[in-house]
């Protein structure tokens, strides 16, 4: 049987594939379409607050009744020092400048203004909601959550990009590892903002599996049967899928997004840190070519918080210049079908019954 059954039993699917968690990509009906499929949905609740998390798992409860996970930033938040309200201003004024020569009005949030939220109060929440799978990214989650989870027995899956990120989450009881290859969209979930190991998830995979004895997810690539085979026979035993699904009806990218993701070539495809201040890879435009190694980049989660609106902005003007489209470096035809029926399609073309 091709299909390793290890990940299934554990999560209580049908296939151990996983819909990535998509923040602002993904949705409560894309969760709910992939439960469809017979695989795991995630939500993405990012660094959201705790109320807003609830509505979010609240909201996709009402569509689903299978298993999903729900996903977390665990970042580190950085003191808020004179240097850094010095540079936070520079940037405000770069940025607001270099939107306003682009013909886009905007106004960015005074760093008063910015709420930064501790993925502790949505531990508690996800608790009380009843949650049992929880996905996090950037580092580990602190002993003391890890315990309080444990005993509500929630599943916890780690993500890795380094052999090194992999022993510290299972020394420390986390149950699943995401190996996280170079090649997958979004933001890499390094442990370290400004250490990014550059490993391709060939090399990665084979040598997490070489190291560690919790089941392996791996994610960076895989948009079809040949990349799914090609994870499994170096040790995925879940197999995470984020790009495939972007154009998807349950997508939250808006049609110009969608239609610029038709025309990408390979060289449009970047790491930058310019958008949120953490290294994610998606599509190149004049935002990031004019941000990128300039003194305008944040620490996470300020620069994501000041360009926020900067992008809400951008999309209500089908501007693709000033908006972060992530995407993984596998290109193919972005389907715009439902979540269920590309996932399913993936399913058959592996030949997994």
């Amino acid at each position: 049987m091709f299909w390793p059954d290890t990940i299934s039993k554990i999560l209580n699917i049908k296939y151990p594939v996983i819909q990535a968690p998509m923040f602002g990509v993904s949705t409560p009906g894309m969760t709910a379409a992939a439960a469809k499929a017979g695989c795991l949905g995630s939500l993405a609740l990012a660094d959201l607050s705790a109320d807003q998390s609830v509505e979010l798992i609240r909201k996709t409860k009402k569509l689903t009744n299978q298993p999903f996970a729900v996903n977390i930033f665990v970042h580190h938040i950085p003191e808020l020092t004179d240097s850094l309200r010095e540079k936070f201003s520079e940037a405000k004024q770069f940025i607001t400048r270099l939107a306003k020569e682009n013909h886009i009005e905007v106004r960015l949030p005074d760093l008063e203004d910015i709420q930064v939220n501790s993925y502790h109060d949505q531990v508690d929440a996800i608790m009380e909601e009843g949650c049992k799978i929880l996905s996090f990214i950037f580092g580990n989650l602190d002993d003391k959550s890890i315990q309080k989870l444990k005993e509500n027995e929630v599943i916890l899956i780690g993500t890795c990009t380094s052999v090194e990120e992999a022993l510290i989450l299972e020394k420390s009881g986390i149950d699943m590892i995401c190996v996280q290859g170079i090649e997958a969209g979004g933001h890499r979930g390094t442990f370290d903002a400004n250490d990014i190991p550059e490993i391709g998830g060939i090399s990665l995979l084979s040598e997490v599996d070489d190291h560690v004895k919790v089941p392996l997810i791996y994610a960076g690539g895989i948009h079809n049967g040949k990349t799914l085979r090609a994870a499994k026979e170096l040790g995925a035993q879940g197999f995470q899928v984020g790009s495939l699904l972007l154009a998807s009806q349950e997508s939250a990218l808006h049609p110009f997004e969608k239609e610029r993701l038709k025309n990408v070539t390979e060289k449009d495809i970047v790491l930058t840190k310019s958008f949120s201040g953490r290294y994610a890879r998606g599509i190149k435009n004049k935002y990031i070519e004019t941000l990128e190694n300039s003194a305008y980049i944040l620490p996470y989660p300020y620069q994501n918080k000041l360009t926020n609106e900067l992008r809400k902005v951008s999309k209500s003007l089908d501007n693709t210049d000033f908006v972060s489209i992530w995407a993984g470096q596998s290109i193919h035809n972005y389907s715009e079908l439902s979540t269920e029926e590309i996932l399913k399609n993936l399913i058959q073309s592996v030949g997994m019954k």
